[in-house]
């Protein structure tokens, strides 16, 4: 009888997987407005970087990746934005991936880890 060794992933492991796919995901669909530092365009593309927005409003951020920009004006670490972010056409695990590289990155900290089946469950 061979025996294969069963390898488990802890909470961490998989986080830290999902945030190097979301970083390979990032610097090609988002960097090019939100920059590679994660900062944005002052007043015209939200910074991702130490955004309060980000972690107050996950779900409105998620619907933004998931279905193309937010509509209306939006405050972000005190500034007003109004632009509207194109839909990127990305899977729900590609969105949960990003979300975890930008919830972890720039000096943001998220612990817990975004799944496609968080993804899947927002509606527009």
């Amino acid at each position: 009888m061979l025996f294969f060794p069963v390898f488990i992933l802890s909470q961490n492991d998989s986080l830290s997987i999902s945030i190097k796919k979301g970083k390979s995901l990032y610097e090609d669909f988002c960097v090019r407005c939100h920059m590679p530092n994660g900062k944005g365009q002052k007043g015209i593309i939200p910074p991702l970087a130490k955004s309060d927005f980000l972690f107050k409003h996950m779900e409105e951020s998620i619907k933004a990746l998931k279905y193309g920009g937010i509509d209306g004006e939006i405050i972000v670490n005190g500034v007003k934005y109004n632009s509207r972010m194109e839909k990127m056409g990305l899977y729900d695990d590609e969105i949960a991936d990003i979300m975890n590289y930008t919830l972890n990155s720039w000096g943001n900290k998220y612990d817990e880890r975004i799944t496609e089946k968080d993804v899947s469950v927002i509606k527009k």
